[in-house]
């Protein structure tokens, strides 16, 4: 007797659901960077990302013959395609999957492939497919790099432990270019063709001029508002420091807690270097050494 289409294929589909051994080779082959296979297919999907990228940066561009736009236009489908459907077997194969969906990897995984869906309906939003360039982060992982990612974790932690400070250093520059825009504006405001029209445009150009940006596009015209605006530029280079410095100061301090500290001889008393076996002192083996 023939079985029922509907019911053949739900029950492939609980075979492949319930297939521990697939899952198994699929996760040694997505997940890990330590096989031959693992390794060989990060790496592509690695030059995937950066060919994927590529091809919206330059199909973006003006000029492009209308073969070429219909040649990345395929080439951006296939690749989405190839995105979704490791994304699809990530969460196949991982053994807790909603973990791996709310982890950094899997949001920007997930984020890599809705671009192009999205487009469909809104348009422009599809070019917001160099969110791929997060992917290249593997890269890390593949090449075993992950040492490099502690200094990364250490800069973060010195900001958020800076924040409150940068807060307050922020909430006084907010001060000072609602001030000096105020000032610019009772000084320019009242001149003929002044582009000082209002105490938002001032605001905005003492932005501008405090972060020594320049557009060019509002300028003083009188010897008062020229001399002001010349304060307000040596105040800009000499205030926009201060946020690096306190992130700098903490990024030092984290960083020396790091440290392990000296240890001492126990022969002579003397300083040992970090991860030294003798002592250059004596000679003394470091087995020896007390901390």
């Amino acid at each position: 007797m023939m079985k029922n289409p509907v019911t053949y294929v739900r029950q492939a589909w609980y075979r492949f659901l319930h297939n521990d051994a697939l899952r198994n080779k699929l996760y040694v082959t997505i997940f890990q960077s330590d096989t031959p296979v693992g390794k060989a297919f990060d790496v592509a999907l690695l030059w995937c990302i950066v060919l994927s990228i590529l091809v919206v940066i330059v199909e973006s561009m003006r000029g492009i013959p209308s073969l070429a736009k219909q040649v990345f236009t395929i080439l951006e489908y296939v690749f989405t395609f190839f995105f979704t459907l490791e994304y699809l077997l990530r969460l196949y194969c991982s053994p807790k999957p909603r973990k791996y969906a709310f982890s950094f990897f899997g949001v920007i995984d997930l984020l890599s492939t809705l671009p192009l869906y999205l487009g469909w309906i809104f348009g422009p939003v599809r070019y917001l497919m160099v969110v791929r360039t997060f992917r290249l982060i593997r890269v890390f992982r593949v090449f075993k790099l992950f040492s490099f990612l502690e200094e990364g974790d250490l800069l973060l932690q010195s900001l958020i432990l800076s924040s409150r400070k940068i807060m307050v250093f922020f909430l006084f520059m907010v001060i000072m270019v609602i001030s000096m825009g105020t000032m610019m504006f009772m000084v320019e405001g009242g001149e003929e063709g002044t582009p000082f029209v209002d105490i938002p445009t001032s605001i905005y150009w003492a932005v501008v001029t405090m972060t020594t940006v320049g557009y060019g596009d509002i300028a003083p015209v009188t010897s008062f508002g020229r001399f002001l605006s010349a304060i307000i530029m040596l105040m800009g280079y000499t205030i926009l420091a201060v946020p690096t410095g306190i992130v700098s100061a903490q990024f030092v301090h984290d960083h020396g807690r790091m440290i392990p500290p000296h240890k001492k001889c126990k022969e002579c008393g003397g300083p040992l270097p970090h991860n030294a076996h003798f002592c250059p002192h004596c000679g003394v083996e470091v087995g020896d050494a007390n901390p």
